[in-house]
This record gives C-alpha cells, structure tokens and sequence, in this order.
C-alpha cells in the first residue's frame, strides 16, 4: 500500500511517516498543496492523508482539484482548526474521515487501516487456506501461529494476498512497496520473494513466477504439510 502525507510539520511528518513505513506502507512525504497537487497528478496512492493547513495551495484546494479529476482516492484530512466549518467543508468535497490535531497515533493508524480496507473491498482478515493475513493488527498466521515477516515480506504477502489469481508486475510491487528516495530493485523483489515462498513453505499456497512478467498467488493443488 502507498500513502502519500501532506504535512508541513516536519515532527509529525516524520513521526507518521516511520510508524506507518515500520507496518509496511510505503510512504511518500510532501510539505506543501502545490507538491501534494502535483503528486496526486503524476503519482498512484492507496490513501492521501491530507492536512487542511497547508502552505503554497490549502489542503481544501488540494481535495478540490482532486474529486475534480474524478480521483476515488481516500483521503484522511488532518486539522488543527478549533471550528467545524473545514472539517464539513472537507467532508463535503469528498474526503472520507477526519481527525483533529493533536492525535493519538493508534487512532490515526486504525482509520488508515479501515480506510484502505474499505478502497481495496477486502475484509479485516484475507484468509487462503491456513493462511492468513490481518490487516487490523498486520501480521501473518499460518494455522493460527505468527509467522516472522519483515516489513518488506509483510508488504509483499499483503499486495499478492489481495489479488489473488492474479498477476501482479515487479514495477507494481515495487510502486506499492517503496515511497520517493526508497532504492528497491528488482532484484531485490526477487530476494524478498524468494525468502517468503521459504516461510510459506507449508501454508498450502503457492507463489507463481511468470517470467518476464510477475507473481500470481494461488493455492496450491497440493495438500499443507503439517
């Protein structure tokens, strides 16, 4: 998943910014509306989280040009506003949730959660098999018990998982798994891939390399080895 953060506040940029990256969403930070309008213009994100305060184009105008385009994108406003008015002005222009400044970091990450789950049509827990994946609490279980994934092997069981029987590219991984200064490979995907086929050895499923092309996750017509 790949967010784009439009805050100015360099502390809370950063702060947001390394929580949701630690929980495997790639994230790109920009500072300033014109820079968000641009990014929404060339860029494809997951969830925008959008502050209204913004300098250069308000986050109220960023949102604006955004529906205009006819952009389904969700977005997040953050306000440090007392009033309501931006909030029903947001909310009115299309955005999907809001929250006030200060906030608590947990509640921020549970509206991302549900605000990606409901764009992607997904249920909190993609199950295949004994596989699962939670998206609440992001991890992965293999007949109930937690399977060891990186941020990056999280990611990756994440994107395939929600589209399964179907082709994903190494560019689309890579656009899902990696924010701007980010260095990922393609390469790289195939180490990734190759250590989470190593932990899902068992789980009944299989991760199908068509060359030149991509992965397809299916499950296995094989039986899970216990």
């Amino acid at each position: 998943m790949r967010i784009l953060l439009a805050e100015d506040d360099r502390i809370i940029a950063d702060g947001l910014g390394r929580s949701l990256r630690q929980t495997g969403y790639a994230v790109d930070w920009v500072a300033n509306g014109t820079d968000a309008d641009n990014a929404l213009l060339t860029g494809t994100y997951d969830l925008v989280i959008l502050d209204l305060g913004l300098p250069k184009m308000s986050g109220l105008d960023v949102l604006r040009r955004l529906r205009t385009r006819k952009s389904k994108v969700p977005v997040l406003i953050l306000t440090a506003l007392d009033g309501t008015t931006d909030r029903v002005k947001g909310l009115d222009l299309g955005a999907d949730d809001y929250m006030a400044k200060p906030f608590e970091l947990p509640e921020l990450e549970a509206r991302v959660r549900a605000l990606t789950r409901r764009s992607t049509g997904t249920t909190p827990v993609i199950q295949c098999g004994a596989l699962s994946f939670d998206q609440t609490d992001r991890c992965a279980l293999l007949n109930g018990e937690m399977l060891e994934l990186s941020a990056r092997e999280l990611g990756l069981l994440e994107i395939l998982m929600s589209r399964p029987g179907r082709l994903v590219s190494k560019n689309q991984l890579v656009e899902h798994l990696c924010g701007w200064g980010e260095e990922v490979s393609h390469n790289a995907i195939e180490v990734y891939m190759h250590r989470l086929r190593k932990k899902l050895e068992s789980s009944g499923v299989t991760i199908t390399t068509v060359r030149g092309l991509g992965y397809c996750f299916e499950k296995s017509t094989q039986e899970p080895k216990f």
